[in-house]
């Protein structure tokens, strides 16, 4: 390791960023000095307009991306270097406005009930059933259960933790999976090719993202629903699901762990009494055609 890559790490740590969020800033501080061949701190700002015209016209990249890009060289740049550069202020990702992929509490039911392996079905009905994300979901342990209050402790982005409702159901299935791979640590213990027993006794962690994303995936596959859903539509439905079951806004907002009512508020626009409250007004004027 470089000492300038050292020094990069070490600010990070200093801003409290996560290791997830280290990995994923030292990565495009990387791409950024493969595509010129040199170390990052040789690059001019010319140079650094250019490869984010690069990544925009050529690339193409999506947005997530083209964020992480910026936020990470930024960081590097201003923290690392100590350049403030002009450049930054021009710098934007463009901006897109897509509405999440939402899946009604049968697609959710035919999707999960072909998911066959149980570690995996459990892991992915306790995702939609505490509206998590896909890590928070891999990640829980133990000790983040709380069965007197029926309460689960989340660990959610920057390192915020929040609780959500524990479903006696959830609980139920938490409890039958746990014999079958008795983890002290995870819930969801990683899934390798020597068995649970070999993954506990060597401490692999949890189960991997991607291949609960690939359990979901086969699942959708088999379920024959034909939405364009991913992992994170099982957490946008649940929301969803809640606001039509009439629970407050504000509520769902601290189960999502959302830091304005503004990102909640955009499921209000998803739920079927809104769709349906919609839907009268336009038959009556169309029968006028």
């Amino acid at each position: 390791m470089t000492p300038l890559r050292t020094r990069f790490l070490e600010d990070m740590q200093l801003h409290g960023y996560s290791p997830k969020t280290q990995a994923c800033y030292v990565g495009a501080v990387c791409g950024l000095a493969k595509h010129y061949h040199k170390s990052p701190d040789l690059i001019s700002e010319e140079e650094l307009r250019r490869y984010f015209l690069h990544l925009t016209l050529e690339k193409k990249v999506a947005r997530t991306t083209a964020t992480i890009a910026l936020c990470a060289i930024k960081f590097f740049f201003q923290h690392t270097l100590q350049r403030h550069w002009t450049c930054f202020k021009l710098l934007r990702p463009p901006k897109s406005k897509k509405l999440p992929v939402v899946l009604s509490k049968e697609e959710v039911q035919k999707i999960l009930g072909c998911v066959h392996t149980p570690i995996y079905r459990v892991c992915l009905t306790t995702i939609y059933a505490g509206a998590l994300r896909l890590n928070e979901g891999c990640c829980l342990q133990i000790a983040d259960l709380d069965t007197a209050r029926m309460l689960l402790r989340v660990g959610g982005k920057g390192n915020k933790e929040r609780l959500v409702p524990l479903a006696q159901k959830t609980l139920d299935q938490l409890r039958q999976l746990w014999p079958s791979h008795r983890s002290p640590v995870w819930l969801f213990p990683a899934v390798t090719r020597h068995g649970f027993k070999h993954s506990v006794a060597h401490n692999a962690g949890p189960v991997h993202r991607s291949t609960v994303q690939r359990a979901f995936r086969r699942a959708l596959q088999q379920s024959g629903v034909t939405k364009r859903a991913h992992v994170h539509s099982l957490r946008h439905s649940m929301a969803t699901h809640l606001l039509e079951a009439k629970v407050n806004l504000r509520v769902i907002q601290n189960i999502l762990g959302h830091a304005t009512p503004t990102t909640t508020a955009l499921y209000t626009h998803l739920t079927q009494q809104v769709r349906d409250s919609v839907v009268a007004p336009i038959n009556e004027l169309l029968t006028a055609l």
